[in-house]
């Protein structure tokens, strides 16, 4: 099955642009999350270099969000780039596991293989893939029981229409 970033910019606006004055924004560069302001009267969700995988990673990261951080830059989150230390990427990895919980599930929904990031290839020694990996799942399968944020579960919901995958989600659809 073929992804396009411009077919997924479409889903996302029709979604949710008239609500939240927010769209899906092709970068050139690394992503962001630009609220509206003087400059510019929409939101922005910035995703890397129209790779399908980072708007849908970046789509989490809002989904999960909340209104009262979209009203903040990157949503006000920590971040520290690429090489960070041990401590760092222990703390880098305890805020990802909920919005990789969620990309999980939007790329199931759209028939997109997942691999989980710990986003760290210049950093002190080796990551533990497969142990961030086990936390993530844990959490996708908290979600399954207990349910998505209310915004991931409708987007996850449209692209399972879309792309015509196996619906409802279930723990079957994943594997750690």
């Amino acid at each position: 099955m073929k992804h396009c970033f411009i077919e997924l910019i479409c889903l996302f606006e029709s979604t949710f642009k008239k609500k939240y004055n927010t769209r899906l924004i092709k970068g050139n560069d690394e992503p962001i999350y630009l609220p509206a302001n003087d400059v510019c009267q929409f939101n922005q969700i910035i995703f890397a270099h129209g790779y399908f995988s980072s708007a849908l990673h970046e789509v989490a990261h809002w989904c999960l969000a909340g209104q009262s951080r979209r009203l903040l830059e990157d949503y006000g989150y920590w971040y520290i780039p690429d090489g960070r230390d041990h401590q760092q990427q222990a703390k880098f990895e305890s805020v990802e596991i909920k919005p990789q919980a969620i990309e999980w599930a939007l790329c199931v929904a759209s028939g997109k293989d997942f691999y989980v990031s710990t986003d760290n290839l210049l950093g002190e020694g080796e990551t533990d893939r497969v142990a961030f990996k086990a936390k993530v799942f844990k959490q996708v399968q908290f979600y399954l029981e207990f349910g998505f944020p209310t915004d991931a579960a409708k987007f996850i919901t449209v692209l399972a229409q879309h792309y015509q995958t196996t619906w409802p989600l279930t723990p079957e659809h994943f594997s750690c």
